[in-house]
């Protein structure tokens, strides 16, 4: 059954963050804006999804989720057959969403006033979670070589001092940008010549566009003990709602740290989502075959689009679907270019500095939507930039 991602659903007053949030947070009403900024999806997630958890409701008690064999088995063979990854599933542990498990990660292997080094701009969660406990955050600003973020290893030598950690995003949020095997073994090496702790966040893994090839860090490096892979369903099956995460870590003495610091927490993982990772592992190839294809036209149109508007140059977007956009040789500040985006365009993106250093006047657009509401979102931005033109 063809997938329709261009059906017309109505995500506002259905406790949607990304819709009925936005006019609070952006002062763009959803009602005649579009919502641009959260990172999940205006979609279905696969049909096998839907019938899960209908069936769940059918039966109609939802007690305490048991087996995990199942739920374990859809990891293992999505891994294996989707990115060469053959995982022990004891390595696995589930956990209540990814942020969560970075913060477990940083309880773990870390104290109070280590420094945690991120390749900035990146996804905000994990500064605000280097924060909250009390870790000291670096920040190791990338350079833009050839429209692509670069990792600096030389800068982040000289920021050593206390450091403990590195948290990866790959591929890379915001930006795009698909870490080449030859940069991701670099990485890996550093880390371990400085005894560091390395984090690969992969939750964006499977959404690879163009030719671009994803390597799971740990099928470069097998053998490092001081890696940590972070994966999840939500992305790339629009589950986010399911709260649902794995961090695999191969080493037996570092499991046993994170999950003595897991169990302490009390927390548990979802029944729900674990019911929806499982089916969509398990079924959700060909939708994501058609969901990759769909986004890959949205975002043609629009990066042509914003590319077409005199000093705005958008990233060339090679996974994920968050296009990140250089405002920068517009001229204007922070605050003129948001005010067009929002008050005059009623669009609702993230706000670049919120990635850290490097992401000043730059702004962050999900494309994740129907294709009307990305034409339409092309056409505003060129109309509040038409004085430029």
């Amino acid at each position: 059954m063809p997938v329709n991602f261009d059906e017309v659903i109505d995500r506002r007053n259905t406790h949607s963050v990304k819709w009925d949030a936005c006019e609070a947070l952006y002062g763009v009403s959803p009602d005649d804006g579009i919502a641009m900024w959260v990172a999940d999806m205006d979609f279905k997630p696969p049909t096998a999804v839907q019938t899960a958890m209908r069936e769940a409701v059918e039966h109609g008690v939802f007690g305490y989720f048991g087996n995990d064999k199942p739920y374990k088995d859809s990891i293992t063979g999505w891994m294996s057959r989707r990115h060469g990854w053959d995982v022990d599933p004891a390595t696995i542990s589930t956990t209540h969403g990814l942020v969560s498990g970075v913060g477990l990660c940083l309880q773990a292997f870390t104290e109070k006033g280590d420094g945690v080094a991120l390749f900035t701009p990146v996804y905000h969660a994990f500064a605000k979670m280097i924060h909250a406990n009390e870790r000291r955050l670096v920040e190791c600003e990338m350079d833009v070589v050839d429209g692509r973020f670069q990792m600096n290893l030389e800068r982040l030598e000289g920021m050593l001092d206390g450091l403990r950690m590195v948290i990866l995003c790959s591929p890379h949020n915001p930006g795009g940008t698909v870490w080449t095997a030859e940069e991701l073994t670099a990485l890996a090496d550093f880390c371990e010549a400085h005894n560091l702790i390395l984090i690969s966040d992969e939750i964006h893994h499977d959404l690879v566009f163009g030719g671009a090839k994803h390597h799971v860090l740990a099928t470069l490096r097998p053998q490092m003990k001081t890696l940590i892979t972070l994966t999840a369903a939500s992305k790339t099956f629009n589950l986010a709602g399911g709260m649902t995460g794995n961090v695999t870590i191969a080493d037996v003495e570092m499991r046993a740290k994170f999950q003595k610091i897991h169990l302490a927490s009390g927390a548990s993982p979802n029944r729900f989502g674990m019911l929806m990772t499982t089916a969509a592992y398990s079924e959700g190839d060909a939708w994501l075959e058609a969901c990759i294809a769909y986004l890959d036209e949205n975002r043609r149109i629009f990066e042509d689009g914003v590319a077409a508007i005199p000093g705005v140059n958008p990233m060339r977007l090679n996974s994920t679907y968050l296009e990140w956009v250089d405002f920068n040789g517009t001229g204007m500040d922070e605050a003129e270019i948001q005010r067009r985006v929002q008050a005059e365009a009623k669009i609702a993106p993230n706000h670049g500095p919120t990635f850290g250093k490097g992401g000043d006047n730059w702004l962050r657009f999900n494309i994740a939507t129907r294709r009307a509401l990305v034409v339409e979102a092309v056409d505003r931005l060129q109309n509040a930039f038409a004085d430029l033109q």
